[in-house]
């Protein structure tokens, strides 16, 4: 049987489905409570999908490429959507895509001189995990009353350990496939 049919690819298949429902959600409806319920969803099954493949050793290349993707997809429309709805500054925008498209234009270079790809961290997972939750409260945030206060402090919790942490794993990530370039060049010479 093909190892990239599975349920945890399945899971992140659902995932990267769910974005354009909540684009319409968030930006063309506005109706906050199901944008925030797909972006809850989606969370679920990031946390799943990861889990599920390893518990059931349903780990693929391909996995490991849709996994991150469907990640970053979310993370890019979402950064889109808030700052188009005020929630965040141009500068959070900027910082958060400058650091995807250093990584994705790196991976695609090491993948070019047969490499080892990231293997994402730790710390890389909580990064990821703290914007996805930081988005949620960022978007109830735009609601007034007290639940809306109370989301824009956690929102911005989460959001800037978020920032820093993908900042920081970015760094660690880049160094990582430098050095990788660097010990190939020096090889193929």
């Amino acid at each position: 049987m093909n190892k990239n049919i599975n349920i945890p690819n399945a899971l992140s298949i659902l995932r990267l489905l769910g974005v354009p429902i909540f684009i319409y959600f968030a930006l063309v409806t506005e109706e906050d409570g199901l944008a925030i319920l797909v972006l809850a969803i989606a969370g679920a099954t990031d946390y799943l999908d990861g889990k599920l493949a390893r518990a059931w050793n349903q780990t693929s290349a391909f996995g490991a490429l849709l996994d991150p993707a469907a990640d970053r997809i979310y993370i890019f429309a979402t950064l889109i959507i808030l700052y188009v709805r005020d929630a965040i500054s141009l500068w959070v925008l900027v910082i958060l895509i400058f650091r995807d498209a250093v990584l994705a234009i790196l991976t695609i270079l090491m993948k070019m001189r047969g490499l080892k790809l990231f293997e994402v961290t730790y710390l890389g997972k909580a990064a990821t995990f703290n914007l996805l939750y930081a988005f949620p409260f960022l978007l109830l945030a735009q609601t007034d009353g007290i639940w809306g206060s109370i989301a824009f402090v956690a929102g911005w919790s989460f959001a800037i350990w978020g920032i820093a942490l993908y900042i920081s794993t970015g760094i660690s990530y880049a160094r990582e496939g430098f050095s990788q370039m660097r010990g190939n060049r020096v090889i193929n010479s």
